[in-house]
């Protein structure tokens, strides 16, 4: 009946339905949820694009994928500059002149520099055989303690003397006074929200939401002549290998009735006291002035079925039972996995397009 059956409404099957349905094949998209967009829905709350399932914001220096999403949208000049809170002190993200300034009362980079590796040489780590041990070897005591050490255990649920050196291989420092996160050339938030950009990408599609893939195909193993996958691979094959691990966020959002709550779209909070991983401000992605404002706090969990799963834990015993998983997805002739969860694989939204798009490549 289909040429193409489409398994999440995210942006890898956006992009593959688009493509498709542009090249004349017949395609079914499918997803689970009650909405198109994946984790980069947005839903319009009071007049606020409200980042349902945490923020998003578009960066590359791809500049064909810039390209390719300025079809569907037109993107604003948002520039990402989030400030994290330590007990009562404000600082400055990512690491630069602005932070080291304002934690040791510094003003050159050669005076930042210095005080780095004065405490880096009192440490004297010369083998890291953990992450605290990394990062210490990397950025020294202050910034360690103040910054990543809470933030990081509050993100993996686990003590930094838990988790394996790799996972931080580096923590880039700049030193010159620039707030930006990113150093993409091209950064922004679609105007009018993720969720239009998608159905426009989706326009002409045919789209079945609350639509279990595995009751579908089920009853329906015939539907299409290929599968595109954006689930869980492990989910895919019943587990049978046994469970990939992830971990999931749970948000508290709400309404307050004032115009400006923090003044920053992205405040992240680093003790480890704190419950909370960071507070989002929604309207201020997009320059809001609405006269009340939403904010959500974010809270890291291990994952667990029924949860949402959000970033792929990548440590060597994941990456080997991937690996098992991903031959046996080579050796499935026509199904074609895609997607962070298709693929084990935390990506920013760009690298997401440019896998769909490489991949799309490879069918012609």
């Amino acid at each position: 009946m289909y040429d193409y059956l489409i398994v999440g409404a995210g942006l890898y099957g956006a992009v593959f339905a688009h493509e498709l349905t542009r090249r004349g094949k017949k395609c079914l998209v499918i997803d689970r949820r009650d909405h198109i967009a994946g984790n980069i829905y947005t839903e319009n709350v009071s007049g606020i694009n409200v980042h349902k399932y945490g923020a998003h914001i578009f960066h590359t220096s791809d500049e064909e994928v810039w390209q390719y999403v300025n079809q569907f949208a037109s993107f604003n000049n948002y520039i990402n500059s989030p400030v994290a809170v330590y007990k009562d002190e404000l600082y400055n993200l990512p690491f630069n002149m602005n932070t080291f300034s304002k934690m040791w009362g510094i003003r050159t980079p050669a005076e930042a520099k210095a005080k780095i590796a004065q405490q880096v040489a009192e440490l004297g780590i010369t083998d890291p055989q953990n992450l605290e041990e990394q990062a210490l070897s990397l950025v020294g005591t202050d910034v360690y303690t103040k910054l990543v050490k809470g933030y990081t255990e509050k993100q993996w649920g686990r003590d930094c003397k838990e988790l394996p050196a790799f996972i931080i291989k580096r923590l880039p420092c700049r030193f010159i006074y620039d707030n930006n996160y990113f150093n993409d050339r091209y950064q922004g938030i679609p105007i009018g929200g993720y969720t239009a950009m998608v159905k426009k990408m989706l326009e002409g599609v045919e789209v079945r939401l609350n639509t279990d893939f595995f009751d579908l195909i089920k009853d329906r193993p015939d539907i299409a002549e290929k599968i595109v996958y954006t689930g869980c691979i492990d989910e895919y094959f019943g587990y049978k290998l046994g469970t990939l691990q992830y971990r999931s966020v749970r948000f508290e959002t709400e309404e307050l009735p004032e115009e400006n709550y923090q003044g920053n779209a992205v405040v992240n909070y680093t003790e480890r006291e704190v419950p909370f991983t960071r507070i989002i401000e929604h309207k201020h992605f997009e320059f809001g002035k609405q006269p009340t404002t939403i904010i959500s706090r974010e809270y890291s969990a291990e994952w667990k079925p029924g949860l949402e799963p959000y970033y792929p834990v990548n440590n060597e015993e994941n990456a080997a039972l991937y690996a098992q998983y991903k031959a046996l997805a080579d050796a499935q002739g026509n199904v074609i996995f895609g997607g962070r969860l298709g693929q084990y694989r935390y990506y920013d939204m760009d690298k997401v397009i440019r896998a769909a798009l490489d991949d799309l490549k490879a069918l012609t």
